[in-house]
């Protein structure tokens, strides 16, 4: 069963349907919307900070999400949607897809229908256009997708994980 676990005053909110993985940890303010599935040996710390993650999220296996302190600006507190990533205080928009062992630093912006692949850096403050590829250590951006194409695989991979978690339940 997933440990969660109430920290400062806070007790983490998980939506409706949604599967954590037993050895999955969610920790704090923590608010989780529905249909999301957490995968194993992730870790969610909303200790410092908030964590707000919209409906039908997967954050895949191992990832690490936690947040800066809760002094810095609170709108700029992590809001994710679509990822699966070591995240500390960034932001990614809806369907956006980041490659397993990224690391997205502090105040960057993954856009909606962005990918960042597997293995990447994105350093601190960098702005990832909706529709674009960046990949690399730094990332960089490599180029425009079809704002179609993008959809489609982005939507086709976070829906499948969806039906994946039902296979847990």
């Amino acid at each position: 069963m997933a440990l969660i676990k109430s920290v400062r005053g806070f007790t983490p909110e998980i939506g409706e349907n949604c599967f954590l993985a037993d050895n999955a940890v969610v920790i704090g303010d923590v608010k989780m919307g529905r249909d999301c599935s957490i995968w194993f040996s992730t870790v969610l710390r909303g200790d410092v900070n908030s964590i707000r993650i919209g409906n039908g999220v997967n954050i895949q296996d191992g990832s690490v999400l936690h947040t800066l302190y809760e002094n810095q600006h609170r709108d700029r507190r992590p809001r994710i949607r679509g990822a699966h990533v070591t995240i500390h205080g960034a932001t990614i928009k809806n369907y956006a897809l980041v490659g397993m062992g990224s690391t997205i630093l502090d105040h960057a912006v993954v856009g909606e229908g962005a990918i960042v692949a597997a293995g990447s850096l994105v350093l601190s403050n960098t702005v990832i256009e909706p529709g674009s590829i960046w990949g690399g250590v730094p990332a960089k951006f490599i180029k425009k997708v079809d704002p179609e194409q993008a959809k489609e695989l982005n939507q086709k991979i976070a829906h499948n994980y969806l039906m994946y978690s039902d296979w847990y339940k």
